[in-house]
């Protein structure tokens, strides 16, 4: 049996139509492309004889394993997921999908997109809805103060941009 691990919280189901198409992209190369190959190393290496001693067949069988991982969840996780196409009636509120700037006391701009945990990316900007921060945003107007506890202390912000942008990947101009 294996080890004990407490189910995990359930994070939200909502995604932005981009985020949608990349795990649709994922699952097709994983199980069009990726496992396809994996499946004909291993073959090949099963012919090699000996398979306990066989580095080719133990790591190829490996990465199917994970594959096949992936492709599950994907497949359960693209089912129970609520693809958010239209614009919130009042934008003048942070919601889901809203790009969002934020300034410190020291004048120091941030800008974030409010996106579902399955697509956020800190290297694009993208922040989970999920997350202390995002959830601090959420419901906040212009120049609505955002409080958010952070291991450094209490960190506060004032909000000074809200767009929102249909079919954008990377943000606004």
């Amino acid at each position: 049996m294996g080890r004990y691990r407490p189910p995990r919280k359930r994070s939200s189901t909502y995604i932005t139509p981009e985020g949608a198409q990349a795990l649709r992209e994922e699952l097709h190369q994983l199980w069009k492309v990726e496992r396809p190959q994996v499946t004909d190393a291993v073959h090949e290496a099963a012919k090699n004889g000996d398979r306990s001693e066989n580095g080719d067949y133990i790591y190829g069988k490996r990465r199917l394993r994970e594959i096949d991982s992936r492709v599950r969840f994907l497949n359960k996780r693209l089912d129970e997921l609520k693809v958010v196409t239209r614009l919130p009636a009042d934008k003048d509120k942070v919601f889901f999908g809203a790009w969002v700037t934020l300034q410190n006391k020291v004048g120091e701009q941030q800008r974030w997109r409010i996106v579902g945990p399955d697509e956020f990316d800190l290297s694009e900007r993208k922040l989970s809805m999920d997350s202390p921060l995002a959830r601090a945003m959420l419901g906040k107007r212009l120049h609505d103060l955002v409080t958010v506890q952070s291991p450094s202390g209490e960190q506060r912000y004032s909000v000074t941009v809200i767009q929102y942008i249909d079919h954008i990947e990377t943000g606004p101009g």
